[in-house]
């Protein structure tokens, strides 16, 4: 195993980032949480294809109008049950009053689809899977994860409680504009709150490999983990650009030899992670950054890793294109000001006309209807977009370039307003055309 660090843990205080820095590890999680709940079921204490209300004791699967009892394990860990994706947004200071799990799932962990109908990405559903380990091994899930899946495979710096020893060497994070970001932990643990050196994640990536390469460990037989890099579902949506198949907590895909490469990464507030193993052929690699803005990067070394690696390609290195794609495109930005300046320039004559008295909000006047109509629904419409984009817990485009997104939205929604504007200032009758006219 080789490691190296670069960069900084902390920019202000030019604190060095080390090899033995713990980091959040953040979604990489799900496929240690999935370790987890298959050593259970290889003890005979989980069936994978009953209903995970049968493992939940005391906590109750909200009612919604879907088959609450078709919610199984399996289809948790193979993001199909249905779950939606949660507020990845709910964070907190560690040591401050926050929601239990179960509170926190009581308002999360709601169907909003038939579950088995396909992939979607969730955290309330990995989180769901803490709960059964605590039911069902009668501990805590940070502690029955030290002892039954961390510790055997020699993760003995990783945790998933904060413990107050890791603030002063804790790496500040630092969000899409570069703004830092305090620690923080989250109500559940089991879709993200590991906190991992990048050696230890590099000793769970060996853990997954198999035949001759097999690592010497006894948490899971070799069956169980071929099981969860067998494919489960079709990955749909955004993750399908990077992945074809979801195993069991694991994206797979297959590269261009016909072997098959299983990953995981994540991302949260300030942090950006993934690792990626070839099972087959031994080789893995584990990237840790404290920046949300690490994706290009991450996609460079990771298709450097897959050619130095003999391995052809994968899939991730598609974020680089995305990226070159929208820098060639980043004229956006000299059109965006162009849009602004022609928005501005038409909204002074809006203006204008207004005070001359030949435009007055008349949005159901005849003159120059239908050319006001359709301006009316461009503009709508481009609202519309605009309003869905920033509901979006995450969008490609602003995690890869932040301000080139935030300076086209601003443009764009700016010249939607004089288009809107427009539409409802309409001519007066009678009067000479204009120039807003034209």
């Amino acid at each position: 195993m080789w490691s190296a660090a670069y960069g900084l843990a902390d920019v202000e205080e030019a604190r060095p980032m080390t090899v033995d820095s713990v980091c959040r590890a953040q979604s990489i999680s799900k496929s240690l949480t999935a370790w987890g709940v298959m050593r259970l079921a290889e003890h005979g204490l989980v069936d994978l294809d009953r209903p995970v209300q049968d493992y939940l004791g005391g906590f109750q699967l909200p009612d919604t109008p879907y088959a609450e009892r078709e919610v199984t394990v399996r289809r948790l860990l193979s993001q199909t049950a249905g779950m939606p994706l949660g507020d990845v947004l709910a964070q907190y200071e560690p040591g401050a009053e926050m929601p239990t799990l179960r509170e926190d799932l009581a308002a999360q962990a709601r169907l909003f689809r038939e579950p088995g109908a396909g992939f979607f990405y969730s955290n309330p559903g990995f989180d769901l899977l803490e709960i059964v380990i605590e039911e069902v091994s009668g501990r805590s899930y940070a502690e029955y994860m030290r002892a039954e899946v961390l510790e055997p495979l020699g993760m003995r710096e990783s945790t998933f409680v904060w413990e107050e020893r890791l603030r002063p060497d804790f790496p500040t994070g630092y969000d899409l504009r570069g703004e830092p970001v305090a620690p923080y932990v989250y109500p559940a643990k089991a879709s993200g709150g590991l906190l991992a050196p990048v050696e230890d994640i590099a000793r769970f990536a060996a853990a997954e490999m198999t035949g001759e390469h097999a690592a010497d460990q006894d948490v899971l037989s070799p069956t169980a983990i071929s099981a969860m890099h067998a494919a489960e579902t079709d990955v749909t949506g955004i993750f399908g650009a990077v992945a074809d198949s979801y195993g069991l907590g694991h994206f797979i895909e297959r590269l261009p030899d016909g072997r098959t490469s299983v990953w995981h990464g994540g991302q949260g507030n300030g942090w950006m992670t993934h690792f990626q193993a070839v099972p087959s052929s031994g080789d893995g690699i584990v990237i840790l950054t404290n920046s949300q803005r690490s994706w290009p990067m991450m996609g460079r070394i990771l298709g450097d890793w897959a050619s130095y690696a003999g391995l052809g390609s994968v899939k991730f290195t598609r974020i680089v294109w995305a990226e070159n794609l929208l820098r060639a495109l980043a004229g956006v930005i000299a059109l965006a000001g162009v849009i602004a300046l022609a928005s501005f320039l038409q909204l002074g004559r809006l203006a204008r006309d207004v005070r001359r008295g030949i435009r007055r909000i008349a949005p159901f006047s005849a003159a120059a209807r239908y050319r006001r109509a359709l301006l009316f629904a461009l503009g709508t419409l481009v609202i519309d977009a605009l309003a869905w984009s920033a509901a979006q817990p995450h969008l490609l485009l602003s995690s890869v370039l932040p301000f080139v997104a935030d300076w086209a939205a601003a443009a764009a929604g700016l010249g939607a307003a004089t288009l809107i504007a427009t539409a409802l200032l309409a001519p007066v009758d009678g009067t000479a055309t204009t120039e807003t006219d034209r």
